[in-house]
């Protein structure tokens, strides 16, 4: 086991990364408090994270807001007695949309779920101090470095998110904190493709695998994987850095 006696919290936990990454952690030995706006989604990973003999909790919050995410972290806390990963996954995406049809409330809700979620979770998550380390990753995406047409807001959301990443990476090393983002090409799942409307990013599929070098999207087990790593100890020496989990997309 990887993450044999950690504690875990991992937010959007009730589907796709951030469902595919919780059950790998609990495999993996951790403890996990499973965060999700979406109670009956929680619901399903609890159960098979328990089924399997895991150990995790359940957590309803919505991560941009202050009170939610401060209690989500006091009951993994409280319930665990500590809290070693934080896994700031949970975000939204947008549809392909010229810059004049974006109205202010979507720009304001991009925002508030992809950035304001991550500025949340690490300030109030500083029990990590306390016990003298910790990892926090937090989900960026290929579009914060290098953007696609039509989708200037998520960029910006998730530019931000390697920013951020990156301050707070300086910031906390002396308390032997790490701070990796995670920057996926699109992942493989059933949302995906519901929402672009069997397109991606504005694109035909076909037209939107040819600019992957390695000929496939990803799937939410790549990033889980990624995020096994670099939330082990085998990254001790891994902070700061944009991950990106690309096939090659952002060569």
């Amino acid at each position: 086991m990887r993450l044999p006696n950690k504690v875990a919290l991992v937010t959007g936990a009730g589907s796709g990364i951030g469902r595919a990454t919780a059950e790998l952690f609990a495999r993996e030995g951790a403890q996990v408090a499973l965060v999700d706006l979406s109670e009956e989604a929680g619901q399903v990973t609890l159960d098979t994270i328990r089924s399997a003999g895991g150990e995790a909790i359940f957590v309803r919050a919505d991560v941009s807001i202050g009170d939610d995410v401060k209690r989500a972290i006091d009951t993994c806390v409280q319930t665990f007695g500590r809290i070693d990963i934080l896994y700031n996954n949970a975000g939204i995406a947008m549809q392909r949309t010229p810059i004049e049809e974006i109205d202010d409330a979507l720009f304001d809700r991009i925002i508030a779920v992809n950035v304001r979620s991550v500025h949340l979770g690490v300030k109030h998550a500083v029990h990590m101090k306390r016990q003298g380390g910790g990892v926090i990753l937090n989900t960026g995406s290929t579009a914060g470095i290098r953007p696609r047409v039509g989708a200037s807001s998520y960029a910006a959301s998730k530019g931000a998110v390697i920013a951020i990443t990156k301050a707070l990476a300086l910031e906390l090393a002396p308390f032997k904190i790490r701070v990796v983002s995670i920057n996926p090409v699109a992942v493989d799942t059933p949302m995906l493709h519901g929402i672009a409307g069997g397109q991606v990013e504005g694109h035909t599929l076909d037209a939107y695998l040819s600019t992957i070098p390695m000929g496939r999207l990803n799937r939410a087990e790549d990033i889980a994987n990624a995020a096994l790593y670099l939330a082990s100890d085998e990254a001790f020496m891994v902070t700061g850095t944009a991950f990106e989990v690309d096939g090659g997309r952002d060569i």
